[in-house]
């Protein structure tokens, strides 16, 4: 089997207290006028001016966009392009609001491998429990069985999933540009099996579990005027951490945890457990790799785990 690689080229307000030296009574003063300031300002006022809730639509025709005969994304009243600031001055609220866009056109890429490519949605780990976080790839019919060649296609890091080569060139450009689907349409054409690689779905998000933590009074045998001292030193902690959180994360959006794909929780891990339970079963008896960015390394330690295989890589071209 002779395999080959082509890669593509393509206000919060920070106060520095250390500044405050401690030497003096005046420096100290200071110090306690400024702590007493920042304990009366009224977060909850400050806010109210701060930013709309990141409530998003979750289709295109919610955003009022579509993608017109070239595949290009458009506003369906104005024909304008995507506009990032939206709001003025709100650059936060404007890239959580580019990426529920993103969100919902990466479903528009899984719809369109499906639908127009004829590519099938396959889960993995191949032997998921059902309870169990799992991914998916992509493939055509033939993808095993095709005798002649295979053509897997890898992308790069970041947001960027199954079928996409760049999200900002899909929102900017059009989808010839940013997605996978010219490669995967000629491919198919020319009479190639095909897999398309989703290295980036590594886990899944689920809400942080709430921690309640017993209060040391309930518990302690200690003399009631420490574990008074001890619980107001507690409180005066949480109320500066609850004083950060308002600033960091204004609209209490939640906490989210990530649950791990088995054998698959990086790109590399992806990359080898593809080539293990799909790719080196194929029949193809030649395979090409196309690769953007991350991609292209993704395929090296790929290439280093499969020295030990049945079928090696023959040809490694960049």
């Amino acid at each position: 089997m002779s395999i080959s690689l082509i890669s593509l080229i393509f206000l919060p307000i920070w106060i520095n207290m250390a500044q405050i030296q401690q030497g003096g009574p005046d420096e100290k003063e200071k110090t306690t006028a400024l702590k007493d300031l920042l304990s009366r300002i009224d977060l909850d006022e400050l806010m109210k001016k701060d930013e709309p809730p990141l409530d998003f639509p979750d289709t295109l025709e919610g955003f009022e966009y579509a993608f017109n005969e070239r595949g290009q994304l458009r506003h369906i009243k104005t024909g304008e392009p995507f506009v990032f600031n939206y709001r003025e001055d709100l650059h936060r609220w404007n890239q959580k609001r580019y990426e529920a866009l993103g969100e919902i056109i990466t479903k528009y890429v899984y719809d369109l491998l499906e639908k127009d490519c004829n590519l099938k949605k396959i889960s993995i780990p191949v032997d998921a429990t059902e309870s169990e976080p799992k991914s998916f790839i992509f493939m055509s019919e033939d993808a095993l069985t095709n005798p002649q060649k295979l053509m897997v296609l890898i992308h790069g890091s970041g947001v960027v999933r199954a079928g996409q080569w760049a999200r900002r060139l899909i929102i900017n450009e059009d989808l010839d540009s940013g997605t996978q689907i010219p490669f995967i349409k000629r491919a198919v054409d020319e009479g190639y099996g095909v897999i398309v690689l989703n290295p980036n779905e590594n886990y899944i998000e689920v809400e942080k579990p709430k921690i309640h933590v017993q209060s040391s009074s309930d518990s302690s045998d200690e003399p009631a005027e420490k574990r008074e001292r001890k619980d107001k030193v507690s409180k005066e902690t949480k109320k500066r951490r609850d004083f950060y959180e308002k600033y960091r994360n204004p609209q209490k959006e939640k906490e989210m945890m990530h649950l791990y794909i088995r054998e698959n929780g990086s790109p590399e891990e992806h990359a080898i457990y593809v080539w293990d339970h799909f790719i080196a079963q194929s029949a193809a008896e030649n395979v090409f790799f196309v690769a953007h960015s991350y991609g292209g390394l993704a395929f090296v330690e790929l290439n280093e785990e499969a020295k030990y295989c049945q079928k090696t890589f023959m040809d490694f071209h960049l």
